[in-house]
């Protein structure tokens, strides 16, 4: 099996994707084909991913390294997956400029990655790259499943599905930590064990719709009583999604800072007090990818001064996913796909996260019915905005990418229309200027 990886300059989610591949029974005979732009992080990449085989898979699989535009095709060719961590941009010069300009007209963001300004131009940019992965796929490996875990999800893998012959699913984190996460947080770890849950929804904003214990009990009432009382008595990082159970009835998959702009509710100009009520706070991306960096060099100069790399078998889901394809033991994701019915009140053409089977003959998505309605209103919110960037992105139209500014529930709260106009111009030359043209 070879295993192709995009973006392996994001090391340590490279490490656990890999090393959760390499710690699967079919795979440890497999080839690991690294590829990234930047010679120094694939270097870094190398260095690590060589040594954890060498830790904890015996050497037996073969890693390999291919750098820039011209090696591509090498190291897509003959591929049976690839996974797709990149960051079009990174955080210097893009991310950056996702944040600094908005904020010139008054428009502050936590996130950014997914929805509002930051996730439509990210998903921007990034359309540009993966129509070229999808060409080379289409040429030398038109069998392979492609893996996305970039953002924006639905932006990013609704476009991939609908305008590319390329087998495609997009993964997140966020739906097999959801419950689990929940019922920590409110001491009910008893019901963990055995517990059923059904969640479906959008990516970051999927919706635990039940959720009982192993004797069928269910477990909401308990939930939205202690929900509230914690909102009511206590102050803690999600209180966001408390929110949500006490005003919409429902927990969803993605944390409190990212749901903060996803809507109009909880970011206003002036209202402190509500920021200090629900415990958000701007510039929370920005923050994390300073940090993360200084972490990584940290962790580099460890690996590079001959610490052992070792690793335990993480709950991403690539790594299951092949391994179900390889034995045909089904395995259930949840996965982001076109919709076609499987919510049916949500825009057919829209990307939804739902419940999915996997076994040898692919990916299978299933029937999550109708959401309660102020769910699917949530949802259809950010939908709109999310389908406009794809059809920018396809047209090159700049009055379309005007209009996805305009429908983001949470820029359209903040500026007037003629803001939004002028706001994405001087984004669009911004990044212009970067090197990283949005059209």
């Amino acid at each position: 099996m070879k295993l192709t990886f995009m973006g392996a300059g994001s090391t340590v989610f490279a490490k656990n994707v890999i090393g959760d591949t390499m710690l699967a029974e079919p795979f440890h005979d497999m080839e690991v084909a690294l590829y990234d732009i930047d010679a120094e992080r694939l270097e870094e990449s190398y260095i690590l991913i060589d040594a954890m085989n060498r830790n904890i898979n015996e050497g037996r699989a073969t890693i390999k390294k291919y750098l820039g535009v011209e090696e591509r095709k090498d190291a897509l060719r003959g591929a049976d997956f690839v996974v797709n961590a990149i960051q079009v941009g990174l955080y210097d010069p893009c991310t950056i400029i996702d944040f600094e300009v908005p904020k010139k007209y008054g428009l502050f963001q936590t996130i950014g990655d997914t929805l509002g300004v930051g996730g439509i131009f990210r998903g921007m940019r990034t359309i540009h790259v993966l129509k070229d992965f999808a060409r080379d796929m289409e040429e030398v490996c038109p069998n392979a499943w492609f893996l996305n875990y970039t953002n924006p999800m639905a932006i990013l893998a609704g476009f991939m599905q609908r305008y590319t012959n390329i087998k495609t699913i997009g993964l997140c984190h966020s739906v097999q930590t959801c419950s689990r996460e929940l019922l920590e947080h409110l001491g009910m770890e008893d019901k963990i064990e055995g517990r059923y849950e059904r969640i479906a929804g959008i990516n970051h904003m999927a919706w635990l719709l039940e959720i009982r214990d192993r004797d069928g009990n269910d477990l909401y009432p308990e939930i939205r009583r202690r929900s509230k009382e914690s909102l009511l008595n206590d102050y803690h990082r999600d209180m966001v999604r408390f929110d949500y159970i006490d005003k919409l009835g429902y927990y969803c998959t993605e944390s409190s800072i990212h749901n903060s702009e996803y809507n109009a509710f909880y970011l206003k100009p002036g209202r402190d007090d509500l920021m200090k009520k629900f415990n958000t706070n701007y510039d929370e991306y920005p923050k994390r990818c300073r940090d993360q960096i200084e972490g990584w060099k940290q962790q580099r100069d460890e690996i590079m001064a001959g610490g052992k790399v070792s690793h335990t078998r993480s709950h991403e889901y690539a790594s299951y996913i092949m391994e179900a394809m390889a034995t045909d033991k089904p395995y259930i994701i949840g996965g982001n796909v076109i919709n076609n019915g499987l919510i049916p009140n949500l825009p057919a053409d829209a990307c939804v996260e739902v419940p999915c089977v996997v076994r040898k003959n692919g990916i299978t998505p299933t029937y999550a019915g109708p959401l309660p309605l102020q769910l699917a209103a949530m949802n259809s919110s950010n939908i709109y905005p999310q389908l406009l960037t794809i059809e920018a992105a396809v047209t090159g139209s700049r009055e379309t990418l005007i209009q996805a500014c305009m429908m983001d529930p949470h820029t359209g709260a903040v500026l007037s229309t003629d803001e939004i106009v002028a706001m994405v111009d001087d984004l669009i030359e911004a990044h212009t200027s970067a090197g990283y043209p949005i059209f």
